[in-house]
Parts: structure tokens; C-alpha cells; sequence
């Protein structure tokens, strides 16, 4: 299949499509839905999604907590397969260290509520209910 990908300096697309052609995101819709909310960055200034993206920029995204910082390298307004995606841009050295260090980081993160296991018993509410009213009486005083 022919990839309509260009690499001229002036070449310009909507991030949002080109965040989907760049396999950030599964679907338009939410690579719309992220720059909306602010987890996509043009030089690290929110935009919207009608923002138009350049070879050369510096894209912030955040997908779960992750910040991937790129540089635009080409554009391509059609989503093709990884391959073809990974060549439209280059991810910095900072943000591969620091993606990297987080996804250790989880690896070895343990999730407080991990040990626990379904309902709180009766004895975990009665706890539950005493430290509450407890935490209640205090601010009422002060």
C-alpha cells in the first residue's frame, strides 16, 4: 500500500490525526478526547485537537501516566501498519530514560488495596466505623 508520508518543513496535519496515524492511540476519538483533556503538548503548550502538528515539533503525549516526548520526523495523514508509524517520529533520550525508570518503577510497586480481598467482615466495618466517627468527634472540636 502507498503511504502518503512527506517530510518537508512545512508539511503540517491535525495532531489529533497524526497521533493516530502515529499509533499513540487507537481511535481518533481518542486521540481527540487526550488533547482535549491536556495530555497532548506542542512545544509543551496545550492546544486543541484541530492544532496542526510540523515535522520538527516537539509533542508531548501522556497515555497512563506515561509522558512520551517526540520529535515530529514525518507526517502521514492515513494510519498504517507499526512499522511505518514508528518511522514519523523520534522519541528523546530524556523520555526513554524516564519511561523507563516509571515502568520499573511499576514493576516493583506493590498496590496497597492488593491484599485485600473482596467485602470488608463485620469485624473490618465495626474498625471502619469507629476510626470514622472517631476522625468526626476530632473535627468537631477543632
Amino acid at each position: 500500500m502507498n503511504y502518503r508520508i512527506s517530510t518537508e518543513p512545512g508539511a503540517k496535519l491535525r495532531i489529533d490525526k497524526w497521533l493516530w496515524a502515529a499509533r499513540f492511540f487507537k481511535t481518533r476519538s481518542l486521540a481527540a478526547d487526550a488533547v482535549e483533556k491536556g495530555h497532548a503538548r506542542i512545544g509543551g503548550a496545550s492546544v486543541k485537537p484541530a492544532k496542526e502538528v510540523r515535522v520538527g515539533n516537539l509533542v508531548e503525549v501522556e497515555i497512563e501516566r506515561i509522558v512520551w516526548q517526540v520529535e515530529v520526523l514525518r507526517i502521514c495523514d492515513v494510519r498504517g501498519p507499526a512499522g511505518v508509524a514508528q518511522t514519523l517520529y523520534a522519541e528523546t533520550e530524556e523520555s526513554r530514560v524516564k519511561r523507563q525508570e516509571e515502568l520499573e518503577r511499576r514493576k516493583t510497586y506493590r498496590e496497597p488495596a492488593a491484599a485485600l480481598h473482596g467485602r470488608p467482615t463485620k469485624r473490618d466495618r465495626r474498625t471502619i466505623d469507629k476510626f470514622s466517627r472517631e476522625v468526626k468527634n476530632c473535627s468537631m472540636v477543632a
